[in-house]
């Protein structure tokens, strides 16, 4: 009798671009995902798997707290059968206010503060007074924060301006905005004088408002008549309207618009530490709870080993094993108090893993997407045998993946594809990797490195001098310009002080592309993140006479049943949710009015459902012709106008926003880690686009861990050799081909792709 197979079981699956496909997942082993970026990895594994899981496992509540918790619709699909619990790590950013830190995010905040109130001395009283958000516990000076934010005048003002000219160079404060018109029509400043002629009475009442006792009033001018308010100065209005606020609420504008206009020194008063002055002083064997949130997390390891005092010991034993996980997943560098909004997508990315390893629980299903994106060749080891081991504890392990190294550690390969989007969404190869060798699959788990052997040689160089930004060990580097330019190193090296920190310090102007997540949602389009939706618009309200805003779905063309959404999501009670396409305007969003206007015989629902490949032959605008170009450049012509960035995949919306600063004319572009959740074949598109751009007189800088835009490069810097405290400093600076020859762990894994 042939040994039965425990299997997940998935049938007729029909989410997004999957074409009603079956699949049987084994479970307790490991099982990845692959295929080009698009293809619908995500529609299976996270938008059917992950959450028919989710939905069925709140089921198993009473209706009281199921109320209360996230609901999910039951996936588009036949039959799903034999799912376990499942534990999903994204790759979408951390998300957290301005004061979430390593140590608050695993939860090991609360454990230290326990410790210090039970055995601290001299003690102080409950755990909740060693917090910068107790009343007690904060610092009076910064609020908590740790860092006094003071706005830098000559940021904010350009002098040489009049307010007519914007003068004030943050936007809210600024002409055509209801504060800048009032400022400037309002008659107490005149707008067309320089600041820098402004007599000094005016300037300060301008700067700073008018002198204690006194008030000043500016008219507001609005359509309904007028009305004088009270004028309080720009600093005082910018510090008490996007200062003196938690920074990640702000909506009109974004938290580094305004950081942008600042300086920001550690708080005096609590050296940073956002703590009363009176909690500091209390200590466990020397040392305050400053100190242990500023501590590397192997030095955190050896004083809670030290601790003696019963009760401490059983608390510093509740905490020893996350700080733990941490370490062993390469983390020691970071400490508790690391704000994180300010690692790295691999260091983010861990932190998570390390969150959900503390498990003892096995029979579950664990999901990673991506789980390598952001880390160094060396650091995948790390992670395959972590993997590994969540296997071996009767656990079933599914991965979005395109790292090769990860790729080979599967027991089982599933490719979606053959290609992306509407090409996409079929089960193209299952089984092991022998037989992914033989399948005509996109997968070549036998890729090899290729060097550049002619890099271009460089007239001049951008030059950072003793640059010693957070663990920089005073360097200076010289970067040629006119080339193509890898930054590598482990996580924590120092790659992004050195570049988003010192180089942007340096060269203002250059186009940084971080890792930050494009705001994705239902409503926001291809076309209207690209900006081509006001020109679509206005083409079709030239052609027909109708105002424009007819021809959007968020304003005057809306159906009126489903309010512009395209579905409706009747009230079912304790139900599952459940959405049902609009029946008034079958999902198009749009009015009967609207959808009776054409162009060229198409109506706007049409127009949006064109894809990026085609939309050239049919709308001629230059400006639109431009923009489409650049998704084009990215490999992103399979996408229609109007597909919602909320639909993307990771590797999808890393390449969106590449294309929306490609579009801007620049000649130096710095970009984090642009092979993020890319396929090889994405890669080398990728390449090709970096390559014109260089070969037309820019300068493009990336920092990256994949070993084929490392090779392809003219020249690569290597930062290390460790992460934190021992890292900082410049390892190698030269061609790939001489990083062949170099004795660094980038080099080793180089030569290792170089021979397959």
């Amino acid at each position: 009798m042939p040994e039965k197979r425990d299997e997940i079981i998935l049938r007729g699956l029909r989410e997004n671009n999957l074409k009603n496909i079956d699949l049987n997942i084994p479970k307790e082993k490991i099982n990845v995902f692959t295929g080009l970026s698009g293809s619908g990895k995500s529609s299976v594994v996270f938008d059917t798997l992950a959450t028919e899981s989710r939905r069925q496992m709140t089921l198993n509540y009473p209706l009281y707290i199921r109320h209360q918790m996230p609901r999910y619709e039951r996936p588009h699909a036949d039959l799903m059968q034999h799912l376990s619990p499942v534990v999903v790590v994204e790759q979408k950013p951390v998300r957290g206010n301005s004061r979430s830190t390593v140590g608050t995010y695993m939860d090991i905040d609360p454990l230290i503060r326990l410790l210090f109130s039970r055995i601290g001395s001299p003690p102080i009283g409950s755990a909740t007074e060693f917090s910068s958000e107790s009343s007690f516990g904060n610092c009076p000076e910064c609020n908590g924060f740790g860092e006094v934010v003071t706005p830098d005048i000559h940021k904010l003002i350009d002098h040489t301006k009049s307010i007519r000219e914007s003068a004030v160079r943050f936007k809210p404060l600024a002409p055509p905005g209801w504060q800048g018109r009032w400022i400037r029509d309002g008659g107490l400043f005149d707008p067309d004088l320089p600041i820098k002629d402004y007599p000094e009475e005016k300037y300060n009442l301008l700067v700073y408002g008018p002198p204690e006792g006194e008030r000043a009033f500016s008219t507001y001018y609005y359509k309904e008549g007028n009305r004088d308010i009270e004028w309080d100065g720009l600093l005082p209005r910018f510090i008490r309207l996007y200062i003196n606020r938690d920074l990640t609420k702000l909506k009109v504008v974004s938290q580094e618009d305004v950081l942008a206009l600042t300086t920001r020194t550690p708080c005096p008063v609590c050296e940073g530490s956002g703590l009363n002055p009176r909690v500091l002083e209390c200590k466990i064997n020397g040392l305050n709870i400053a100190h242990y949130a500023r501590l590397e997390l192997t030095e955190l390891l050896g004083e809670l080993d030290k601790i003696d005092d019963p009760i401490g010991k059983s608390i510093a034993q509740q905490a020893h094993p996350s700080v733990k996980q941490l370490v062993g997943l390469g983390l020691g560098y970071l400490s508790l108090s690391r704000k994180m909004g300010t690692l790295s997508g691999g260091e983010a990315q861990r932190v998570k893993i390390a969150r959900h390893l503390g498990s003892s629980l096995n029979n579950i299903t664990y999901i990673f997407d991506e789980p390598s994106a952001g880390l160094h060749p060396e650091e995948i080891n790390m992670l395959t045998h972590m993997l590994a081991s969540l296997r071996d504890n009767y656990n079933t392990v599914v991965v979005i993946e395109h790292n090769l190294a990860v790729i080979k550690t599967a027991d089982e390969i599933i490719e979606m594809g053959p290609g992306a989007g509407r090409s996409g969404g079929e089960v193209v190869y299952q089984g092991g990797q022998e037989g992914l060798k033989k399948a005509s699959a996109i997968t070549d788990l036998d890729h090899t490195v290729t060097v550049n052997e002619q890099p271009r040689t460089a007239e001049n160089t951008f030059s950072i001098k003793n640059a010693s930004d957070n663990n920089l060990k005073n360097i200076s580097v010289e970067i040629p310009q006119n080339a193509l330019v890898s930054v590598c190193g482990v996580s924590g090296s120092g790659k992004s002080s050195l570049m988003f920190g010192a180089f942007t310090g340096n060269y203002p102007e250059t186009i940084a592309v971080g890792q930050s997540s494009i705001g994705t949602s239902s409503r926001s389009t291809l076309a209207t993140y690209m900006g081509i939706m006001s020109d679509i618009r206005s083409i079709l309200a030239k052609q027909t006479g109708q105002p424009a805003g007819l021809f959007s779905f968020n304003s005057l063309g809306a159906c009126p049943v489903c309010e512009g959404k395209g579905i409706t999501t009747p009230n079912v009670a304790f139900a599952d949710p459940v959405t049902v396409t609009c029946e008034a305007c079958k999902g198009t969003r749009y009015s009967d009015e609207a959808l009776s206007y054409r162009y060229k015989g198409k109506n706007i629902v049409e127009i949006l459902e064109l894809t990026i490949d085609e939309t050239n032959e049919y709308l001629e605008m230059p400006k639109i012709v431009k923009k489409v170009d650049t998704l084009k450049d990215v490999g992103l012509g399979y996408l229609t106008l109007g597909q919602t960035t909320g639909s993307l995949s990771g590797g999808e919306v890393q390449r969106l926003k590449l294309a929306s600063h490609l579009k801007k004319e620049g000649q130096i572009y710095l970009l984090d880690e642009p092979s993020l959740g890319l396929h090889t074949q994405d890669t080398s598109h990728l390449l090709d686009v970096f390559q014109r751009l260089v070969d037309k007189g820019n300068s493009v800088i990336v920092i990256e861990h994949n070993l084929d835009l490392i090779a392809a490069s003219d020249w690569v810097i290597e930062m290390g050799p460790e992460g934190g405290k021992k890292g900082g400093e410049v390892l190698f600076e030269g061609t790939p081909q001489e990083m062949l020859e170099a004795d660094t762990l980038t080099a080793k894994w180089l030569r290792k792709g170089v021979e397959g």
